[in-house]
């Protein structure tokens, strides 16, 4: 007669049971939100700190270097600047928060690292055992002298093609097919010449023409005065039907090194090349190209100088074993000294 109201008790009893663990999971999962909310939040404001600790001491490595001319005096301001900016913002190095600050000296310049970590202190996750996370966050910032192109065009066009001020003299108001002589670098304000940013072997059609279809992408470095044309003067009028297909049929637009006379010679180039010396870049917007009789690429340059898809290059053991790495060039006729978050 009583078996009826045990089992009733036994199914309460497991209901209760249900019913607790349930709920320690929901608080278990509210909790995560709720502090993963936080936590998110919390690194927003680690990252900003980061950000502005990062170009603060790009921004020094800069100033520095331009007042001192030496890198090391440089890297010490860089360093001295993010960590000052850190604690500006709240995160200095002692108790649970760690900040470091490191430089990584450049071709031209310098990049400067910023780390912050800090524990996140846990309200509801407690009950998940998880008392606290640590929140890490890093950012880097730049200061350099562009000097290396990411999807240049593979032809190298005349300095005199620009004012005295850098200004180009052929615009959007009044293109031109560029193409004289095609040798071994542009000796006119009008020619060009191909090259395969090597400067020191016979340009490749083939060569050229991967680079143009985007299957050998180079990234090249170049020093200011180095050779950048070609040795066999060759036409490679394929060339011109292959800048038609890929550039001009989307009127690209692309960087393109700028070459003119060296003093007597280029200072990296072979002797009796007195010209196609590298100058700096320029970019370049493609109407059209014909080959044939032709051998033309039209178009006209931008008024800006120096800007993305233009980064700066890595420092080279040989560049590190010759104490070069850091140095920021006065040598820029077209200049863009720039001070810009990297990461």
């Amino acid at each position: 007669m009583h078996r009826p109201s045990a089992d009733r008790s036994r199914e309460r009893g497991q209901i209760i049971v249900l019913f607790a663990l349930a709920l320690v999971v929901m608080v278990a999962m509210v909790g995560l939100i709720l502090d993963g909310s936080d936590t998110f939040n919390q690194r927003r404001g680690q990252q900003n700190g980061a950000d502005l600790a990062a170009l603060a001491g790009a921004n020094a490595y800069m100033n520095s270097y331009y007042s001192t001319k030496n890198v090391i005096t440089a890297t010490n301001a860089a360093t001295a600047a993010a960590y000052a900016a850190a604690t500006t913002n709240g995160y200095t190095t002692g108790g649970i928060v760690t900040v470091s600050a490191a430089v990584d000296l450049l071709s031209s310049g310098a990049e400067v690292r910023v780390n912050i970590t800090k524990p996140h202190p846990n309200s509801f996750s407690r009950v998940m055992g998880f008392a606290s996370w640590d929140v890490s966050v890093t950012a880097a910032a730049r200061a350099f002298v562009v000097d290396t192109a990411i999807g240049a065009a593979p032809w190298i066009m005349n300095i005199n093609a620009f004012n005295p001020d850098g200004t180009p003299k052929y615009t959007a108001a009044n293109p031109h097919a560029f193409g004289e002589a095609n040798g071994d670098y542009p000796i006119s304000p009008t020619d060009l010449a191909w090259t395969d940013f090597n400067g020191n072997d016979n340009v490749n059609t083939n060569e050229v023409s991967d680079i143009l279809a985007g299957s050998n992408v180079v990234t090249a470095t170049f020093q200011f005065g180095q050779y950048l044309g070609q040795h066999n003067q060759g036409n490679h009028t394929a060339l011109y039907g292959d800048v038609q297909t890929y550039l001009a049929s989307t009127q690209a637009v692309v960087p393109v090194p700028i070459v003119g006379p060296g003093n007597p010679d280029c200072e990296y180039g072979p002797p009796g090349h007195p010209d196609g010396c590298f100058y700096g870049w320029a970019f370049f917007k493609v109407l059209g190209a014909s080959g044939g009789s032709s051998k033309t690429i039209t178009g006209y340059f931008l008024e800006e100088f120096k800007s993305q898809p233009l980064s700066v290059g890595q420092c080279t053991p040989a560049m590190e074993a010759a104490g070069t790495c850091g140095i920021i060039t006065d040598s820029n006729p077209f200049g863009a000294y720039v001070v810009r978050l990297s990461d």
